[in-house]
């Protein structure tokens, strides 16, 4: 039987300053998708890595007076760490400032080029270094970018390349009408099909070096480099080894089109401008663009610019990576904004994990070690007491609502819970009574926790490990109450 292939990539964060929570959680879902795939058989291949280019991290070297490819390798390695610090299963971090990402980002622009659709001239915008994006006053709230409401407007008045962006209206919306699923939520499907039908206006593809030289250099023009978002978007399929198979992998071809997560400051470049960009190459278009909402604090969006960034380093190494991937799961809905707030965070440790799954698996273990009942269960999900949950868990997951999956779970976590306390196998005085009870409830747990590693993925470990031994003994807590 042939395996299934299945790639996702998660947007490249900018390094002009350290990781912060907002990042976390988009790749945090990431990471629960590729699992999820994983364990359903699909040879997986996850993607991310850090965007390097662009006007704000030449702005930010500067201003620190550092060169900035030695800015670029310092901010890019503060990344690195949050593959352990989550625990993530990423095979890939590509970094956009790799000279086999800047060939790729080259012969992307050439094949666009021969089909016609870059050319230059003049022209006079707005443009936000936050968004690293053009802004039409529309787009504007009191003369100011809403996202980057700290940052003053820079005016580009200067002759760049451009991409005929207005050429693939008509194909965009064939794209979105053939696959209704192509962007989810459909929320976002309806707003970016919108933008589309209003019209589609030429953009900037590239800046003069002089002016801003931290950039790949403009094919066959070395006073031009390329405009950060046509060159990072490249990486999704550079990261593959495209376009000439450079390391012998043959991914392109084994696993594009992939799945592509972002947030919702991503859905213009991630589903209309990149998907024209690959219409231009000749290039299959995305298989699917998940759009998450916003991580915010105290209602206000948590960004680097805003100044209330949350260090995930440092909750990890408070709380530990599980209750935090937890959290940001359970507690956040994945196409919604949610609320972050550190009281909220404890309740939600204390309520689900210590006193909901840490407790039963505490209690049901204790009393199978206190009772010596033997047991060798292995994972059976066809079980009949637990058929209805592994259906209602995988609806749940067929469009990532990861929030609601958990919840399955952790209903069925309670009604355990309830049949311990209600049947009190501790007071039973035959062996083989205290046996029928706790035997069905260690076979729950160990499916339980087969169906929660792509969320907890330490944490459900090392449940499997310890429900699947002959004799089940009571360990330590998993989640000590706080």
């Amino acid at each position: 039987m042939s395996t299934k292939n299945f790639y996702i990539t998660t947007t490249l964060p900018y390094i002009n300053s350290d990781p912060h929570i907002g990042f976390a959680a988009e790749i945090i879902k990431a990471d629960v998708i590729a699992r999820y795939e994983a364990s359903s058989g699909a040879s997986v291949f996850f993607n991310t890595g850090t965007d390097e280019h662009g006007l704000k991290i030449y702005q930010k070297a500067s201003e620190l007076g550092l060169d900035v490819q030695a800015f670029c390798d310092e901010y890019s390695a503060k990344f690195l760490p949050l593959k352990e610090k989550l625990n993530l299963s990423y095979n890939k971090f590509i970094r956009t400032t790799d000279s086999r990402h800047e060939r790729a980002a080259q012969a992307f622009w050439r094949k666009c080029a021969v089909n016609g659709d870059i050319y230059k001239k003049i022209y006079k915008i707005k443009y936000c270094v936050g968004c690293e994006m053009e802004k039409t006053d529309s787009d504007l709230e009191n003369g100011r970018c809403p996202l980057h409401p700290n940052k003053e407007l820079e005016v580009i008045d200067e002759e760049n390349y451009f991409f005929r962006f207005s050429k693939y209206q008509a194909p965009l919306l064939k794209l979105y009408e053939e696959h209704p699923d192509f962007v989810l939520p459909t929320s976002r499907l309806k707003e970016i099909r919108s933008f589309v039908e209003a019209g589609l206006q030429d953009f900037s593809i590239s800046r003069v070096k002089s002016k801003m030289p931290h950039g790949v250099p403009v094919p066959d023009d070395e006073n031009q480099v390329m405009y950060v978002w046509f060159d990072a978007l490249v990486n999704y399929i550079s990261t593959l080894g495209w376009p000439d198979d450079f390391d012998g992998s043959g991914n392109f071809e084994r696993y594009w089109p992939g799945l592509q997560v972002c947030g919702k400051d991503n859905l213009r470049p991630q589903a209309a401008m990149w998907q024209a960009m690959l219409l231009s190459a000749g290039l299959p278009n995305s298989r699917q663009v998940l759009v998450f909402g916003f991580l915010t604090a105290n209602g206000q969006k948590i960004s680097k610019s805003l100044g209330n960034a949350v260090d995930p380093y440092e909750l990890v190494d408070k709380y530990g990576s599980d209750p935090l991937r937890y959290y940001l799961l359970a507690e956040i809905p994945p196409y919604e904004d949610g609320d972050y707030s550190e009281n909220k965070f404890r309740e939600r440790y204390n309520a689900d994990l210590a006193n909901g799954l840490g407790n039963l698996v505490a209690r049901v273990s204790n009393l199978l070690e206190k009772n010596n009942i033997t047991t060798g269960l292995q994972v059976d999900l066809s079980e009949p007491s637990i058929k209805n949950t592994v259906q209602a868990f995988t609806d749940k997951m067929k469009n990532y609502h990861f929030n609601e999956a958990l919840a399955v779970i952790w209903e069925k976590i309670k009604e355990s819970d309830e049949i311990l306390s209600r049947t009190a196998p501790w007071k039973m005085s035959q062996s083989s009574d205290v046996a029928a009870v706790l035997r069905p409830l260690a076979q729950t747990i160990l499916n339980l926790a087969y169906l929660l590693e792509p969320f907890l993925p330490q944490s459900a470990q090392k449940i499997q490990t310890q429900f699947s031994a002959v004799q089940i003994k009571k360990d330590d807590p998993l989640f000590p109450r706080l």
